[in-house]
């Protein structure tokens, strides 16, 4: 078995057969070797607690700013390494002891700036702590819920358990009316849901199921489970769509019409972790169907690339970042492919993670600093040079390396068998 040689960042044409264990290296390195250092190095307030997350390419903090769901991204990252990776996978104990001491600082400043005190978690910060934005968004909440969860398993301290649950209960409860009080809509205006939602809250079920009852798991993860596949999948397009009326029904409006691939196609790998979980092979092969319809439906044929955003009627859009190509859509769907040929055998996704991974590693990854950029124009040209922002953080590039290293490992031990 052998990679393309000219270019080891790249896999090059399809015929190539693919050396998984060489690949499972590349994704490692990648995310060991550069892209964790580059955040353990810049991103940590040794002065006031928490994160800086406003980098510029070269590590420059530029904005000093904190914004509270990536500070829980960057909690359960750190976290999560040290959970799940040891001296057998190269870690020494002294950088799994600086990632858990990272994430502990990060944890405790959120813990006591993070929320209003009856853990309603603020958007954003100063960098000492001073609330800048009310708690309107809803994943502030989900990303401290799986930060308290991912940071209670590496240290047994009930207190993040407590956190954990208390806030992922308000996220329950406030799944009807994300917003609240915060909401701008007009009273008796056009009611619609979103997909971000009950796509994530896929993922933050099992992230603290340790945490939750087999029986509100299993209820949990049925409720998401329906809203994902029997209501923003509409079998008449054979696509996720990003809202729906309160009745579940297609609406022919600008947020009615939207289609967001990368967040449909980031949805299925969750799927296909539940499928795993609950051993349902019907589950997983109805991600793969979904994933390979969204990768086609939101390929650029003239330029290569996913599209941010689309249109299901090709009607003109409101967001003018509809045609960027954005980090974390081509990494979320490098983990989907992976997973799903995992898990299927499916050729089809195999060729789609070798394209993905073509055009991710030559147009995402800076060879002369560390961290990938994230912004692309359509033509895969750079819009911005910074590492990080109010978007972009310690989560999607090194969640996506660790997942994809992990899967290619998994595939060839499979293979060697």
């Amino acid at each position: 078995m052998y990679l393309c040689s000219h270019n080891p960042y790249e896999l090059l044409i399809m015929s190539c057969e693919l050396d998984f264990n060489a690949l499972a290296a590349q994704y490692k390195s990648e995310l060991l070797d550069r892209v964790m250092p580059f955040w353990m190095e810049r991103s940590i307030d040794l002065e006031f607690g928490g994160y800086f997350t406003c980098i510029e390419r070269d590590g420059e903090v530029y904005d000093t700013d904190k914004f509270i769901w990536l500070q829980g991204r960057e909690v359960w990252m750190l976290s999560t390494l040290y959970n799940k990776l040891s001296e057998k996978d190269g870690v020494s104990e002294e950088t799994r002891k600086q990632w858990l001491d990272a994430a502990i600082q990060g944890a405790e400043f959120l813990k006591k700036y993070g929320h209003d005190g009856n853990l309603n978690w603020y958007f954003s910060l100063t960098r000492e702590g001073k609330p800048l934005v009310e708690p309107y968004n809803i994943f502030s909440y989900t990303f401290a819920v799986i930060a308290f969860g991912q940071l209670y398993k590496a240290t047994g301290n009930p207190e993040y358990a407590d956190i954990a649950k208390r806030t992922f209960d308000i996220v329950l409860q406030k799944r009807n009316n994300p917003k609240g009080k915060w909401s701008k809509a007009a009273p008796g205006a056009r009611a619609m849901k979103d997909f971000a939602l009950p796509m994530i809250l896929c993922n933050v079920a099992l992230e603290i199921e340790d945490l939750l009852s087999p029986e509100f798991l299993k209820e949990t993860i049925d409720i998401c489970l329906h809203e994902v596949l029997d209501v923003f999948y509409r079998p008449e397009l054979d696509m996720i769509v990003e809202c729906v009326s309160k009745d579940g029904e297609l609406v022919d409006c600008h947020e009615g019409r939207l289609q967001n691939p990368g967040h449909a196609i980031e949805a299925m790998w969750f799927i296909m972790d539940l499928g795993r979980r609950l051993g349902r092979q019907d589950l997983i092969e109805k991600a793969v169907h979904i994933a390979l319809r969204e990768v086609e439906y939101g390929w650029d044929k003239q330029y290569d690339g996913i599209f941010y955003f689309m249109d299901r009627l090709g009607r003109p859009l409101q967001q003018l970042e509809w045609d960027q190509k954005l980090w974390w859509v081509h990494i979320e769907t490098l983990i989907t492919m992976i997973k799903g040929y995992e898990l299927t055998g499916n050729e089809q996704c195999l060729e789609w993670f070798k394209r993905v991974h073509d055009y991710t590693w030559s147009h995402f990854r800076d060879e002369e600093y560390r961290e990938w950029f994230g912004y692309l124009n359509r033509r895969g040209e750079v819009l911005l040079t910074l590492k990080g922002g109010k978007w972009k953080g310690c989560f999607h590039v090194p969640r996506g390396l660790f997942q994809v290293w992990q899967t290619l490992e998994r595939i060839a031990a499979k293979e060697q068998k």
